[in-house]
């Protein structure tokens, strides 16, 4: 999870020279890029990391089946929310992490859910490599992106994806039920991070006048 630049108050109808004609309304790419400037984005996108951690913790008995559906599916949906918070980032040097982040979380879930039945230690790779993956990239776009707000709370959260996957690839879980332990905590704090991450943009937005702060403006 990567947070925008900061967010400048409006300064009025810009008077267009020699700059690219304007896209028509409706466009796709405008709607996706205004999806994904939104603070809620942000904030679905934690809770649909939270979801998931919090069912494994609550249910650990459940089959090993059961935790890589669990897991295949909020990697796609992870996958979602990234792809589309890249269209809101004007910069096009930043939107190459966020889409590899996206292509990533997406290949990982459909590796889950195409054979669920994998063994424990092909659950715990993949899980591992595309939590550390993403933590790397986070952490080079927290460092890269210019006037970042809240840049402290980006590397943190940053810095806990790239422990999670360090820990899952390096501890052994001999067991269903250990594993599940593992990733429902991992799930839970990565959750919680990105909702301070939410928090802090719309502080960012609000600070900045935004219109529509209290509901979007954001640019992830």
């Amino acid at each position: 999870m990567t947070m925008p630049r900061d967010p400048a108050p409006p300064t009025g109808p810009e008077i267009l020279t020699d700059g690219p004609a304007p896209r028509p309304a409706g466009n796709p790419a405008d709607v996706l890029a205004q999806l994904g400037r939104s603070w809620t984005w942000i904030l679905c996108s934690a809770i649909a990391t939270l979801v998931p951690g919090v069912l494994v913790l609550v249910w650990p008995d459940e089959t090993l089946h059961v935790l890589a559906v669990l897991i295949g599916l909020y990697l796609l949906a992870a996958g979602v929310f990234r792809f589309v918070a890249v269209f809101g980032r004007e910069e096009s040097g930043e939107r190459l992490p966020g889409l590899l982040m996206a292509v990533l979380y997406l290949l990982a879930g459909v590796l889950c859910l195409r054979n669920p039945l994998q063994t424990i230690a092909a659950l715990s790779l993949i899980v591992g490599v595309v939590w550390l993956a993403s933590g790397v990239l986070t952490l080079y776009t927290a460092i890269a992106a210019k006037e970042l707000p809240h840049r402290g709370v980006v590397v943190g959260v940053a810095v806990l994806a790239i422990v999670a996957g360090i820990v899952v690839l390096a501890l052994p879980t001999e067991s269903a039920r250990a594993l599940t332990r593992l990733l429902g905590l991992w799930l839970v704090l990565l959750g919680l991070a990105e909702v301070a991450v939410a928090l802090a943009w719309r502080a960012a937005l609000r600070r900045a006048g935004v219109p529509g702060a209290h509901a979007s403006g954001a640019r992830t």
